[in-house]
């Protein structure tokens, strides 16, 4: 068995309105409470990161999965959006909306795009971050597939 170990440091010098930092490999920068939940909005925060996590691994894990079924991709964007509830004074992650755009090839066929569908919904499964919160936060999936326009 193959294990991979990330490690993070992370220092907070204050109390709940202060500014800390983290650093973990390529990551680092401030961190604190967003300003919608009453802090001080400086660098990023948990939510943020978490979506951010569960993000890139989703369009990293679909661009691997195009170019290992030999779909030939002209773009792979995506906007993502968490939703934060707060019921009775306590916060809950609660879902995170990605919204990918795959724009195959012009010369792709019907094949081609039933192909690129299938695996947009197949990444959010295999994605390690998503497979990590599944059953504590709701995952949505709006893809869209395109073919270039010549």
């Amino acid at each position: 068995m193959t294990e991979h170990h990330f490690h993070l440091k992370a220092n907070w010098p204050g109390l709940r309105n202060d500014i800390g930092e983290i650093e973990a490999g390529n990551l680092k920068t401030k961190v604190s409470i967003p300003p919608e939940m009453d802090g001080p909005g400086v660098g990023t925060n948990p939510d943020e990161m978490l979506l951010g996590a569960a993000a890139t691994c989703y369009i990293i894990t679909l661009a691997a999965m195009l170019e290992r079924s030999g779909l030939e991709k002209e773009s792979l964007t995506m906007d993502s959006e968490a939703i934060v509830d707060v019921t009775g004074g306590v916060f809950t992650y609660k879902k995170i909306i990605h919204r990918p755009l795959v724009v195959l090839k012009s010369n792709a066929g019907t094949k081609d795009l039933s192909l690129a569908k299938k695996l947009a919904q197949k990444a959010e499964t295999s994605c390690m971050i998503s497979r990590a919160i599944q059953g504590n936060v709701e995952m949505e999936l709006e893809a869209l597939v395109e073919v270039a326009i010549e």
